[in-house]
């Protein structure tokens, strides 16, 4: 995708000659005359830099928009130009959040070599935070099973293309993975993918979370704060859990993906952007229009192409790379030296039915790293799945008073679900048929405290 430059100078020569030297790169070109003028030209165009003369009008006023942006847009890097500049004003230009600092008259070699050099510092920045924020994730769809290549297939097709997608599955099944794989795959790889679990963030704060507010839009939006629909510009934005989404935001989902357009919340303004939206769902949203619940006109849009994750029990020949990939990654980043699983586990876990999918596989095998010293791992110190044999975990019990059999039983019945939803507890209760004050009673009575107090 093609980066913006915002070009600020009061000089008009001096915009046209910048502003033809990028274009001629291949650079977008948004100009302002002002301060006041930038500010706006940020929020219609949304840049991914900005040159900014600090000579105009009077000395102050290039300093007092470069404040600006580095409390609005804390991102956005922003190199500072001069004609009436020395070293000191360099070293404060710098100090207050510059990128870097040019003096007039312009070379054009260094220019241009310093925006494709603040451009790769946002995209770096902007990948590293979100890299931050999910440590330990695999960054490939692993497997040769029939059913997962069915998917790559499709996947490969459809990622170089702007088209809306929808990826349904069941919980765990890897959602969020095949949609990072269609964005490594499409034209937009160049920006960082940007996420938002719909089901994670309170009701009263989705809006503001996904469209930006302005200072003073409510109580405790003490600044103006970009949306994930500004972050998404030019790239991919990540609706995952999207039938947890309320109505009314619905609708105003459904605006941004037909006109690409949408205010802030306390916002009269209205900011353009080119977001290419990947939504997943683990419900059955056809069963939630029915109800009343999903808007159809939005399902229609963003089910352009339906993709459909497969549980792992549909690709269980997938399981022995999974979890070989899963053991090896764990190990290595915890320092636990080399690990194998044991032939006859290995076949235990492919008989597993896994209502957990490949996320509460990935748990098992932590756990199972975690608990066995030696290098072989051959049993499962905790207990097996749900299907208990005589013959293996089952056996431990036969010597028990009733009562303790049925707390050891139940201790493991509820610590695989958790594992299985990985901790989250309303889809765990939901998933057993409890309602989440019974779940949070029986955990606390089986001693998994932090998890009953939802920590």
């Amino acid at each position: 995708m093609t980066d913006t430059v915002l070009i600020v100078d009061d000089e008009k020569d001096i915009r046209l000659t910048v502003g033809g030297l990028l274009g001629d790169e291949g650079y977008l070109v948004a100009q302002a005359s002002s301060g006041p003028e930038a500010l706006e030209r940020i929020d219609e165009s949304a840049p991914e830099a900005v040159i900014l003369d600090l000579w105009m009008q009077n000395s102050e006023q290039g300093f007092e928009v470069l404040t600006r942006i580095r409390e609005e847009y804390p991102g956005l890097p922003v190199v500072v130009i001069s004609g009436h500049g020395n070293i000191e004003t360099a070293v404060k230009a710098v100090k207050m959040g510059a990128f870097d600092y040019i003096e007039k008259p312009l070379s054009a070699d260094k220019l241009l070599l310093t925006v494709e050099k603040a451009l790769s510092f946002r995209r770096l920045t902007a990948e590293n935070q979100i890299l931050k924020a999910r440590p330990g994730q695999s960054a490939a769809m692993i497997g040769q099973s029939p059913a997962l290549m069915d998917l790559l297939r499709k996947i490969e097709v459809v990622a170089p293309t702007p088209a809306s997608v929808l990826i349904t599955g069941e919980n765990g099944v890897g959602k969020e993975l095949a949609a990072r794989t269609i964005h490594q795959l499409s034209l937009r790889a160049d920006r960082p993918m940007i996420e938002v679990n719909c089901a994670a963030i309170p009701e009263e704060l989705v809006e503001s979370e996904l469209f930006g507010h302005e200072k003073g839009a409510f109580t405790g939006a003490t600044a103006r704060k970009q949306g994930r629909f500004d972050q998404a510009n030019n790239s991919t934005l990540f609706l995952d859990e999207i039938g947890d989404m309320s109505l009314k935001t619905q609708a105003k989902v459904l605006r941004i993906l037909q006109e690409q357009k949408f205010e802030r919340v306390g916002g009269v303004k209205t900011i353009s952007v080119d977001v290419r939206v990947i939504a997943a769902s683990n419900k059955n949203l056809a069963e939630e229009i029915e109800r009343g619940a999903f808007r159809p006109d939005l399902y229609y849009r963003l089910n352009v192409v339906p993709l459909r994750v497969p549980p792992l029990r549909e690709r269980v020949g997938d399981i022995p790379l999974l979890a070989a990939g899963f053991l090896e990654a764990y190990s290595r980043a915890n320092q636990l030296g080399v690990k194998r699983l044991a032939p006859a586990l290995m076949e235990d876990l492919k008989k597993r039915p896994w209502p957990g999918n490949v996320r509460e596989l990935k748990n098992t095998i932590e756990r199972l790293a975690i608990m066995t010293p030696e290098e072989l791992i051959e049993r499962d110190p905790v207990g097996g799945g749900p299907a208990l044999s005589l013959g293996g975990p089952a056996a431990d019990y036969m010597n028990l008073p009733y009562r303790e059999a049925r707390a050891e039983f139940e201790r493991l019945y509820f610590l695989h679900q958790l594992e299985a939803h990985d901790h989250n507890i309303t889809q765990t209760a939901e998933a057993i048929d409890l309602d989440r004050t019974s779940l949070h009673k029986k955990l606390k009575a089986l001693g998994f405290k932090d998890w009953a107090e939802g920590k």
